[in-house]
């Protein structure tokens, strides 16, 4: 016998859970909601951790979904610092780190993701920092100040974005990384390396084609070497290795997993009346033709509104088309829509030199994504094109051409 009931239980303290709360109450549902967060503050968006608030630009509440007060006002009782132990799928109860048994109705599993953590020689040693929460980024600030070396190992989002911030703040900072060029992995060669020149010439050392072979030091990390046998010297790293789905949860409770929390068109897992949403959920997107997995803010923020109308019977496909953003410091902002699965060409509309551009990639003559700097407006138009799978073969200097109309592209 569960100690009590709720109607709904939303097992998790990111965007994803925050925002399922506020849409179940903007939409009427007026049963019973409980959030459980293992973090000790209200659900919060992330993108903040490596930009404005590592740099002392913004407060922890700005980055919070809702504040404190919100959840009394609107009956959502709020759990933080609370991990839910095991769902129990066919019973429909969930126990909670406290002891408490609670039985529920409906579910959203928004458990997110989990950092890698590197298993390397000297993994052990002061000073190697991850990023994923606000006590991470409070440390790398503290750690890189007054004008720190920092080794950032990655090449991607998370490295990239802190190199730049603490850059900005004075740090000097050296990016090793596995790829050849900065953000090769998604958004190709070309794309990486205006990231990359631009990064350089801010200052930031970048080594690329590097895979770690060990940090050293004695007690706090002195240096990284790599398998090359490169020596980097530095007084802090910041690992950005990439995340994975944290599905242990739903796995334990039975429901299907496999890179991600396995879900139909509309969020709901395998096990009816339990949804999933934002890192940790796999679903069938129908505009793009297959099951992905998106680790990004706009997508934490929608899965969440859109698991709520599910949960309160609304079944429709969720079709959004993945959409990203970031910056770094106040050097470049970009914007992205895809994902690229592949592509066999990559075509640029707008001036690189002038740091105002697009890049089209096209596979097969259709797109399939495109990356936007300074020239938003090109994504309303790609965002139409990868949802029509029109072909483009016949378009592309028109798709190149900064002054052609792109209303004209169909």
């Amino acid at each position: 016998m569960a100690d009590r009931e709720v109607d709904f239980l939303l097992v998790g303290g990111g965007m994803a859970a925050g925002n399922c709360a506020e849409e179940l109450r903007s939409k009427g549902a007026e049963g019973s909601i409980l959030l459980v967060g293992r973090e000790p503050e209200p659900p919060y968006e992330r993108p903040p951790l490596t930009k404005e608030y590592l740099r002392g630009e913004a407060q922890r509440s700005d980055a919070y979904v809702n504040g404190p007060e919100w959840y009394d006002e609107n009956g959502v009782e709020l759990l933080t610092s609370t991990n839910v132990m095991s769902l129990d799928a066919e019973a429909r109860t969930a126990k909670l780190q406290t002891k408490e048994e609670v039985a529920f109705d409906k579910a959203l599993v928004a458990t997110g993701a989990n950092v890698n953590i590197l298993r390397v020689d000297g993994a052990e040693l002061e000073g190697i920092h991850y990023m994923r929460a606000f006590g991470n980024s409070d440390a790398i600030r503290d750690a890189a100040a007054d004008g720190k070396r920092v080794v950032l190992i990655g090449g991607s989002y998370i490295a990239t974005e802190v190199a730049a911030s603490l850059t900005a703040k004075g740090a000097e900072c050296a990016l090793v990384m596995m790829e050849d060029v900065t953000l090769e992995r998604t958004f190709g060669a070309e794309v990486g390396r205006w990231f990359q020149d631009l990064l350089e010439s801010k200052g930031i050392e970048v080594l690329g084609g590097e895979e770690l072979q060990a940090f050293e030091g004695s007690g706090s990390v002195e240096r990284i070497v790599t398998k090359k046998g490169t020596t980097v010297e530095g007084d802090v790293v910041v690992v950005g290795a990439g995340v994975r789905p944290d599905t242990m949860l739903a796995e334990k409770a039975g429901l299907e997993v496999d890179n991600g929390i396995i879900c139909d068109a509309a969020l709901e897992s395998s096990v009816e009346g339990i949804f999933a949403a934002g890192d940790c959920c796999s679903w069938e997107s129908e505009p793009l033709g297959r099951r992905i997995r998106i680790e990004h803010w706009d997508i934490a923020f929608q899965q969440g509104k859109h698991a709520a109308r599910g949960m309160m019977g609304d079944k429709k496909p969720f079709g959004e088309i993945p959409y990203f953003f970031s910056d770094l410091a106040d050097w470049a902002s970009y914007e992205y829509v895809g994902p690229a699965e592949s592509w066999d060409e990559v075509l640029f509309r707008g001036s690189r030199d002038d740091g105002e551009f697009s890049a089209w990639y096209l596979d097969d003559g259709k797109v399939a994504a495109a990356l936007a700097i300074g020239r938003s407006e090109d994504l309303t138009h790609a965002r139409r094109l990868i949802e029509t799978g029109a072909d483009v073969s016949g378009q592309k200097d028109a798709l190149a051409d900064a002054d052609a109309d792109l209303d004209e592209i169909s």
